[in-house]
């Protein structure tokens, strides 16, 4: 009854008025509130990264092309086919986005500050391939022990095949490709 009542008065401060944006709604538990409207700003920010005035801010290359030339000079960072006609798993493609997630979360935390590039999972058959790019600060030995616990954990967490796919660069400065 209250309700119907608040939808009434506000449509008679419609009428009243001429304009929603005027329209002043009272209840109990709270002072006012107000129906705001603002006009649509079609900008589109994301993946763009603001230069600066001395051109210090370095970009790899994953950075430096735009959102919308993915699939033209870049490639995607994930690779899933499951979702295709006909597919067995096309209604668990939601899972593969939250097991590529871990994995990401998984790759950063065990290899901490060693990875210079995105990581990029690409979903072959059964196989799982995991590439990327990491900075040279460990011995070969320990390169060699990284990689072998990624794939046997991740392979026993996920029940396929991992294929880690890593290159090594000297250092960090090696993978910028421009300043802005």
């Amino acid at each position: 009854m209250f309700r119907s009542f608040a939808r009434l008065s506000s449509i008679d401060a419609l009428t009243a008025t001429g304009s929603w944006n005027s329209v002043r709604h009272t209840s109990p538990g709270i002072a006012s509130r107000s129906f705001h409207t603002s006009p649509a700003t079609f900008r589109v920010q994301a993946g763009k990264y603001k230069p600066t005035q001395y051109k210090t801010k370095a970009l790899t290359y994953e950075q430096a092309n735009y959102p919308h030339t993915i699939g033209i000079r870049k490639s995607w960072n994930a690779w899933n086919t499951s979702n295709l006609l006909e597919s067995n798993t096309r209604d668990q493609a939601y899972e593969q986005t939250i097991w590529d997630t871990f994995i990401r979360k998984f790759i950063y935390g065990t290899w901490h500050n060693m990875f210079v590039s995105e990581i990029i999972i690409k979903r072959r058959h059964n196989m799982i391939h995991v590439a990327g790019v990491v900075q040279q600060t460990v011995p070969v030995r320990k390169m060699y022990f990284l990689i072998g616990y990624t794939e046997e954990f991740l392979g026993y967490l996920l029940k396929s095949p991992v294929k880690m796919e890593i290159q090594s660069v000297p250092d960090k400065k090696d993978m910028i490709f421009t300043y802005i």
